[in-house]
C-alpha cells in the first residue's frame, strides 16, 4: 500500500487541495478527557469477534467463507443497530478479473442529520506476498490484524454505543470490502486504484443519497501486540482538528507512547478516497511500526490470532470513544 510512487502522487494531490472540507470545531483543550463518560468496551468481546471472523476462513471476495462471514456480520450488527444495509457491487482487480463486493453499513439514529462515520475493511488479502517464505506468496492471508481487528473494534463499539447513545448525533459503522486485493508484489503492476475498491465504490454510490458526516475514523490494523499510531499525512491535511482530538484524548489517558506525536508519510488506505471524494474529513488510525512494513505479520500467512492483542483493541476503542463522547455526551 505504501510506496514511493504513491507518496509522490499524493503530495501533488495535497498540494493542489484548495478547499478543505468542513469539520467539527478543532479545539480539544477545553475537554478533560479523563472525565468524559464512555460506555464500557469489552476487550474480551472484541477479541472474540476477531476469532469468529477467522473461524469462517479466508474472507476473499466471492468465496464461500466470505459469503458466510458477510451474513454473520450483518446479522450481528442487526442485533444492536437501528438499520443495516448491504451494498453489493462488482470490482475489477489488478489482473482484470471481476469479483463481487459487499459494503456493510449499520446505523444508530439513522434520522439524525449530523453523523459520525466509523469504518474498517472486512476482507482478507488473497496473496501473502510479503511472507518470508517465497513459496507462500500466492497463499491467502488469515487477516487477523489486517482487517478483522478493525471490524471487531467497530462491532463492540456498535454494541456498547447502542446502549449508551451519544446526544445529538447519528453513528454509521461502515465495513468496506475489497480493500486488500491490490496488485501483489510479484505482479510487477503498480496502480494505487487497484486497492480500496469498496471505499471507491461507496464514495461514488453512497448508501444514502448526499450522505455526509461531521467526521470519520478509519480503524486499520489496530490489534497488534505492540500498537503504535502516528499522525499520517492525509489525515493531518484533511482532518487536522480530529487528529488533534484523538491524540489529545490518548495523551490524557496515558497512551501517548502508543498514539505517538510524530508526523509521518501518507498511507494509501480507504480514508484516501473518503477524504478526496466525499468531503468527509477522515482520520486513519493505522499501525505504523516505524519499519519497512506496518507490522511484523503484514501480508503474511502468520497474520493470525497470535498477532492480535485484546488489550490493544480496547485501548484504541477507548481513545475513539473518549473523543466521540467528548464532543457528543451520552444521551440522558
Amino acid at each position: 500500500m505504501k510506496r514511493l510512487a504513491f507518496i509522490a502522487a499524493c503530495l501533488l494531490v495535497l498540494a493542489g487541495c484548495k478547499h478543505k472540507p468542513q469539520e467539527a470545531p478543532a479545539d480539544s483543550s477545553a475537554i478533560d478527557y479523563t472525565q468524559v463518560a464512555v460506555p464500557a468496551f469489552s476487550a474480551d468481546s472484541a477479541y472474540a469477534y476477531v476469532e469468529a471472523q477467522l473461524a469462517f476462513g479466508n474472507r476473499i471476495p466471492g468465496s464461500k467463507s466470505w459469503q458466510q462471514c458477510a451474513q454473520w456480520l450483518a446479522s450481528q450488527l442487526q442485533r444492536w443497530c437501528d438499520t443495516v444495509m448491504v451494498q453489493d457491487f462488482q470490482a475489477t482487480l489488478w489482473d482484470q478479473t471481476t469479483v463481487p463486493g459487499k459494503n456493510i453499513v449499520a446505523s444508530l439514529n439513522p434520522l439524525a442529520e449530523k453523523r459520525i462515520l466509523l469504518a474498517a475493511h472486512w476482507d482478507s488479502r488473497s496473496w501473502a506476498d510479503h511472507d518470508r517464505n517465497d513459496d507462500l506468496h500466492r497463499s491467502p492471508v488469515p487477516g487477523a490484524n489486517d482487517g478483522a481487528s478493525g471490524v471487531a473494534v467497530l462491532m463492540e463499539m456498535a454494541r456498547v454505543m447502542s446502549q449508551n447513545r451519544p446526544e445529538g448525533i447519528g453513528v454509521d459503522f461502515l465495513l468496506f470490502d475489497v480493500e486488500d486485493q491490490g496488485a501483489p508484489e510479484w505482479s510487477d503492476v503498480y496502480d494505487e486504484d487497484t486497492w480500496c475498491k469498496g471505499s471507491q465504490y461507496w464514495v461514488r454510490n453512497r448508501h444514502v443519497p448526499f450522505y455526509t458526516a461531521v467526521y470519520g475514523i478509519l480503524f486499520d490494523m489496530v490489534g497488534t501486540r505492540q500498537p503504535r499510531f502516528t499522525k499520517e499525512q492525509i489525515s493531518r491535511n484533511y482532518a487536522p482538528g480530529l487528529v488533534n482530538k484523538l491524540w489529545s484524548a490518548a495523551k490524557a489517558l496515558g497512551h501517548d507512547d502508543v498514539f505517538v506525536d510524530l508526523n509521518t508519510d501518507p498511507i494509501l488506505d480507504d480514508h484516501y478516497y473518503v477524504n478526496r471524494l466525499s468531503g468527509i474529513p477522515m482520520v486513519d488510525i493505522v499501525q505504523n511500526s516505524g519499519t519497512t512494513s506496518f507490522f511484523e505479520h503484514w501480508h503474511t500467512t502468520t497474520d493470525d490470532l497470535q498477532a492480535v492483542s485484546a488489550e490493544s483493541l480496547s485501548l484504541v476503542a477507548n481513545v475513539a470513544l473518549k473523543t466521540i463522547y467528548g464532543d457528543y455526551p451520552e444521551k440522558k
